[in-house]
């Protein structure tokens, strides 16, 4: 099939829409793994017995790798052909999926969700791309593109509620099998339905540029990680500040190039530079309180899976209606206010979660949720098409991967950094708390992590559980609250930067 016949300014058919159902569920299946093990944790910790550094690392290593590989896979996609590299992706995402769902090694866990990470890496620029080759009409493929955020926004919402489902019917492991069927549907209908657009005068791929942005990324979060451990403060400092040289080198080099990997001008245009970073920091505020939020139902209140699932659904559902709703009201309110707006609401939902505690904390808990999950919609529905619409569109491309690159970025960064935040609180309130006489392990696991103290506690009397217990959920509930105060103020940050840089541009009716 030619990318022609997608090309010459026809209406789109029953063929093209069929083909956006093609790349709608790789870009669902994708986002929803950035949150699908939230739940399984638990489980997992249980299994194959990770350290918190680990945990850590086995969650977010995949938001990571997708981050810092989307420019790069987005320009290799431009010289071959983005349909092909769809494909590929998948058959890697579906082959090590399995794997991983086999794996009982944390380490290797880590390893094979890196891979997962740039298997996702190659799809996501893919589908939006495609999306672009496949409908000429504007109007058409404005309907596309909001049923692919759409389907972005379901996915990071369904994570935890599918992933309870399958851990309730079957293991953690099911949250990997889950990615098999959806990619062997890309691979089959991708060649069928989907034209294959090359642009003849793609800049070269700068592996040297890729590196460097991969050694910018990497050391930052070591660092970041590290700074939860209170025995690794000067390898978490040299961490930093080995990312941050690498950072300078990179973007000094991207000035330098004129073919670059990064476009780093495009954020000398106000509005780019302003919705990527209010998404980036929203985003970030969200990643980590999301997980901490979960972990509460399971650890804190004991609820199943399937049950801590359900408890995420009404904010789920509220983020998709926002995010329908989104497109409309930014026709006749400017969309710096509508951002500014939705990120203040966020602001009352995570000082609401500052106020939970163990006993009765389950309803603050959850109505908290409820009030900041959907308030992220405005800035999640509206920013790829600010970004976009404020370049040339020759830039569109690399604008559109930028704002990708930011959610799962933003995400990452946020079970990072406010992860880590909760695990120095949970660490310190609960050394002085557990009860003496326990075995070292025990202690050990129990003053690591809360997954560590509950899976210590199955192997322990009753009494002497329950004593290990009381002290590590209180502590738990203690990391949260000083979690969400750090998402609160990294919210209104955002909010004062939407009002200050995107307050110029009119409503878009």
């Amino acid at each position: 099939m030619s990318s022609a016949d997608f090309d010459d300014g026809r209406r789109a058919g029953p063929r093209q829409w069929a083909g956006l159902v093609v790349l709608v569920l790789p870009a669902m299946l994708l986002f929803m793994m950035l949150t699908i093990l939230f739940l399984a944790i638990p489980q997992l910790a249980t299994e194959l017995r990770p350290t918190s550094t680990q945990t850590l690392w086995i969650i977010d290593i995949y938001g990571f790798l997708m981050a810092g590989l989307l420019v790069t896979m987005g320009t290799l996609g431009d010289r071959i052909g983005h349909r092909r590299l769809l494909i590929a992706g998948a058959a890697v995402f579906a082959v090590v999926s399995l794997i991983a769902a086999n794996t009982s090694d944390p380490a290797l866990m880590i390893g094979w969700r890196a891979v997962l990470g740039l298997a996702a890496a190659t799809q996501m620029p893919a589908t939006l791309g495609l999306i672009f080759a496949t409908f000429a009409d504007p109007r058409q493929r404005g309907i596309a593109v909001g049923i692919w955020s759409g389907g972005i926004s379901v996915g990071t919402g369904l994570g935890p509620v599918i992933g309870g489902a399958l851990l309730e019917a079957f293991s953690w492991r099911a949250a990997f099998l889950v990615a098999v069927p959806v990619m062997a549907v890309v691979a089959i209908g991708a060649p069928l339905l989907l034209p294959n657009p090359r642009n003849p005068v793609a800049g070269r791929l700068d592996l040297f540029s890729v590196l460097l942005s991969l050694a910018t990324l990497l050391p930052i979060v070591y660092g970041v990680k590290e700074l939860a451990r209170p025995d690794s403060l000067l390898p978490a400092l040299a961490g930093i500040v080995l990312g941050l040289a690498f950072a300078a080198w990179f973007l000094v080099r991207q000035l330098r190039l004129p073919e670059p990997l990064l476009d780093v001008r495009l954020f000398a245009n106000r509005a780019v530079s302003g919705a990527l970073g209010v998404f980036l920091l929203s985003a970030t505020a969200l990643g980590g309180i999301y997980l901490l939020f979960t972990q509460y139902l399971q650890l804190v209140e004991g609820l199943s899976p399937l049950r801590a699932g359900l408890w995420v659904l009404p904010g789920a559902a509220l983020l998709v209606v926002v995010s329908t709703l989104s497109p409309v009201l930014v026709r006749r309110i400017r969309p710096g206010n509508l951002i500014a707006a939705g990120l203040a609401v966020q602001v009352i939902g995570y000082l609401m979660l500052t106020q939970v505690h163990v006993a009765g904390g389950l309803p603050l808990l959850v109505a908290g949720f409820m009030v900041l999950y959907p308030a992220v919609a405005p800035s999640m529905a509206l920013t790829t098409n600010l970004v976009v619409g404020s370049v040339p569109p020759e830039k569109a491309g690399a604008a559109s991967g930028l704002a990708t690159t930011c959610s799962d970025l933003g995400i990452s960064l946020g079970i990072a950094v406010i992860g880590s935040i909760g695990a120095v609180v949970y660490r310190a309130q609960v050394a002085t708390s557990l009860p003496g006489g326990l075995p070292p392990e025990a202690a050990a696991a129990g003053r690591d992590s809360l997954d560590g103290a509950v899976s210590a506690a199955r192997g322990l009397p009753d009494d002497v559980a329950a004593a290990v217990l009381a002290p590590a959920r209180e502590a738990f509930a203690g990391g949260l609250n000083v979690a969400a105060v750090v998402a609160a103020v990294i919210a209104a940050a955002a909010a004062i930067l939407a009002l200050r840089r995107l307050r110029h541009l009119p409503p878009t009716g």
